[in-house]
């Protein structure tokens, strides 16, 4: 009795549990197709919006009709054979040899249509190599774990930024409670390019290797440390296009997503025109002598867009990222200590190097952190400090 009651325990804990997961507020939340990105219940490719895209969802099918007609042969002839020859029905096994011919047309056969579909494969891979003549070359850098693009060639020289999850998203998966249809692929700065013109995606990584893959244009390339490799895209229609990192790249590896904005060439003028003024703008003197107040502010701004994604609004870290509210580094009245583990990285990588943020980002993101949440110690690093530390 003892036994059947305990286990009549266990029974009602766990239909309780599974009722309290199935009426949690995520469990109910209903989520549509995102248009450039996933779909409910998709089983099929993503038909895209480039002519590679389609001509790779074509290939894809070609190829499953072809292997579906080869299935349905095959195991045609052998269950027909087991159905209409068995035993039962008074058939006896009969006893030959190898037949020459036999032999010949079922090696024959497998071999040209491996030919054939290699030889459809093959054009299509070498499509998707020929980078000649883009119009616009743009650098695709993987970090852990975000992406940087630089645009190297074309329309929009010299724009350059981070593109990070948004701290939302990061938030509500921290939370259990995901919501909307881009759910963790909504970014802060998404890749902005024109529509009908052929853009070509220089990818390499900062620290271990990522893959840049958007499967709207039929496109995925690994960026790999201390490698340049490319692939390219043209847009046929404007929208939003989704994708994500396709290669394990760390714990944080799902929270890498790719947002790719297309825009009319008009639209996309008027962008570079923006970023441009936004960057002379914002152009700093990396000698000027700074207000403890006026770095502080910059610095939040900074660490909301780079640094909360793993150390959290409140500064207190989770799972192995260490705190840095009350961090006795942070504190210390050394700043080199801070800042040779926010340019070199740390932790074998799980902190980042942040050398491609500017010496005045870097110092106002330092200054913030040592005087936010109970840190309070009113020191201030100024980028001239920065400046110094790269160059040694």
């Amino acid at each position: 009795m003892k036994t059947k009651s305990s286990l009549q325990s266990r029974l009602v804990a766990g239909a309780a549990m599974l009722g309290s997961a199935l009426s949690a507020p995520w469990a109910l939340a209903k989520v549509n197709d995102l248009p450039g990105g996933p779909g409910v219940n998709q089983l099929n490719l993503t038909p895209g919006a480039t002519a590679m895209s389609l001509h790779l969802y074509d290939l894809h099918n070609f190829v499953m009709w072809v292997c579906l007609v080869i299935f349905v042969g095959v195991f045609g002839v052998m269950f027909y054979s087991i159905l209409k020859h068995r035993k039962s029905l008074g058939y006896k096994a009969a006893n030959f040899h190898e037949s020459v011919t036999i032999e010949i047309l079922w090696t024959l056969a497998p071999f040209l249509i491996v030919v054939a579909l290699g030889a459809l494969a093959t054009r299509a891979v070498v499509a998707q190599k020929d980078t000649s003549n883009a119009d616009i070359t743009i650098k695709a850098t993987g970090y852990q774990w975000k992406w940087g693009y630089d645009y190297l060639n074309g329309e929009g020289q010299g724009i350059q930024f981070l593109s990070t999850l948004d701290p939302a998203h990061r938030a509500m998966s921290d939370a259990g409670a995901p919501e909307g249809d881009d759910y963790l692929l909504k970014v802060d700065n998404p890749l902005v390019v024109p529509v009908d013109r052929k853009i070509r995606i220089v990818t390499t990584a900062n620290d271990v290797i990522h893959a840049w893959m958007v499967p709207a244009f039929g496109v995925k390339q690994d960026a790999i440390p201390g490698f340049v490799r490319d692939t390219w895209f043209r847009a046929e229609r404007t929208g939003d296009f989704y994708g994500q990192c396709a290669e394990l790249c760390g714990k944080e590896h799902a929270y890498m997503p790719i947002h790719v904005k297309v825009l009319s060439q008009e639209d996309y003028t008027r962008w570079v025109d923006e970023e441009l003024k936004k960057i002379a703008a914002a152009a700093d003197d990396p000698s000027k002598v700074w207000e403890l107040d006026a770095l502080i502010a910059r610095g939040e701004k900074v660490y909301a867009a780079n640094c909360a994604v793993c150390h959290r609004n409140d500064g207190k870290g989770a799972a192995p990222i260490k705190p840095l509210d009350g961090s006795a580094i942070v504190r210390d009245d050394d700043h080199s200590k801070q800042m040779a583990i926010v340019l070199n990285g740390a932790a074998g990588g799980a902190m980042p190097a942040w050398k491609q943020l500017s010496d005045t980002e870097l110092a106002a993101v330092i200054t913030y952190t040592k005087n936010a949440w109970s840190n309070k110690t009113g020191q201030l690093v100024q980028p001239a400090e920065l400046s110094a530390a790269r160059g040694k």
